[in-house]
């Protein structure tokens, strides 16, 4: 691990940052993969030039975005990262946002929109080539519920799923995840009111209905009209 004699002393947030940026080079300048050991703290010490106490600190910081992973009696690992911090984040400033001007919740529904409308001649090709076959069977489930005066997060959130794994990009599914459970969270307390679960189910079917033209402009254009009822509450 290469330090350049930066493992002097420079102010406790200085340390902080350089061992955690020296962590994260270690790892990609061998190429290390999730589960891969990493060295023992006695090692790390040597190597950075650094006291157990602020090492710690700085492990405990990557261990929170999940670069790496502390298994306790067993030693210090590579991590899978995931965006659970993303998330994190976003839940409490969504849920400070309701007590505020909605700007946040606002945001997060913007950006949604805008990947899941930008993604649409992707999908629409990918529907073409391979048919539609994973999703008729989740809008009839979301019909059947709505049918009986329910909501069905589940089949909602299926659907979504659906529409994207064909694409082969698993960040894309991983960040439509985070704005789906965050924005979950908030929908029952949004003002105004809310849209019924005929209204939502029928959102669906016109996606649905839109992808089979094979035409990614009409598609688009009905992905933003799914998304109308929420802005519609959030008095936009």
């Amino acid at each position: 691990m290469t330090t350049g004699g930066l493992s002097r002393a420079r102010g406790a947030a200085g340390n902080q940052t350089f061992i955690r940026d020296a962590m994260k080079s270690y790892i990609l300048e061998r190429g290390l993969k999730a589960g891969d050991p990493l060295p023992n703290e006695q090692d790390l010490m040597a190597q950075l030039g650094v006291g157990r106490h602020p090492l710690r600190e700085a492990m405990k910081a990557l261990q929170a975005v999940g670069i790496i992973e502390i298994r306790h009696g067993y030693g210090t690992y590579v991590g899978e990262v995931n965006l659970q911090s993303l998330e994190d984040g976003l839940a409490f400033r969504m849920s400070q946002s309701m007590s505020g001007d909605l700007r946040d919740v606002q945001n997060v529904l913007e950006v949604r929109q805008a990947i899941e409308v930008g993604l649409a001649d992707d999908v629409v090709r990918q529907f073409q080539e391979h048919g539609y076959d994973t999703l008729e069977p989740i809008v009839e489930r979301m019909e059947a519920q709505a049918a009986e005066g329910n909501y069905f997060p589940a089949e909602d959130w299926a659907f979504h799923r659906a529409l994207y794994e064909p694409l082969g990009n698993a960040l894309v599914i991983d960040l439509l995840s985070v704005f789906w459970r965050t924005f979950a969270q908030v929908d029952a307390r949004l003002p105004g009111a809310r849209y019924t679960p005929a209204d939502a189910a029928a959102w669906h079917r016109d996606l649905l209905q839109a992808l089979t033209t094979g035409d990614p402009t009409t598609y688009a254009h009905s992905m933003k009209s799914h998304f109308n009822g929420i802005h519609t509450r959030l008095g936009e």
